[in-house]
């Protein structure tokens, strides 16, 4: 399985940014199968869970300072993930992982290679 993340880079702060994030794999691999979220690591900061939709469609937000920010959505069609990031903030910087687990917050599964994202106030 490979899942490679797009959308990031550096953005002033207050501005929106979409990660997205697609996946492929062995014949018949869906997105349906798994839980869906993203994670990301601070510098010097252990990699922390952000948000997750599990396979029902239940979404889970773990960030209390990204609530009414970032919106987690997916799109099972297309193995397509995604990350809205609104009115970001110096303190959003930080790799930006997405992951396929059996359980949301889970870090056991298939990782994305991470894409950065820089926030300048």
């Amino acid at each position: 399985v490979q899942l490679v993340e797009s959308g990031g880079g550096l953005v002033q702060a207050g501005t929106s940014l979409k990660l997205s994030c697609t996946g492929s794999g062995f014949p018949g691999f869906t997105f349906d199968d798994y839980c869906t979220g993203w994670f990301r690591q601070l510098p010097g900061k252990e990699r922390e869970p952000v948000a997750c939709i599990n396979v029902p469609g239940e979404e889970y937000d773990f960030l209390d300072s990204a609530k009414g920010r970032f919106t987690i959505s997916r799109d099972n069609a297309k193995n397509t993930m995604y990350l809205q990031m609104n009115d970001v903030k110096p303190e959003d910087t930080a790799v930006y992982f997405c992951a396929l687990t059996n359980r949301c917050g889970s870090r056991s599964g298939f990782w994305g290679q991470g894409t950065q994202v820089t926030v300048s106030s």
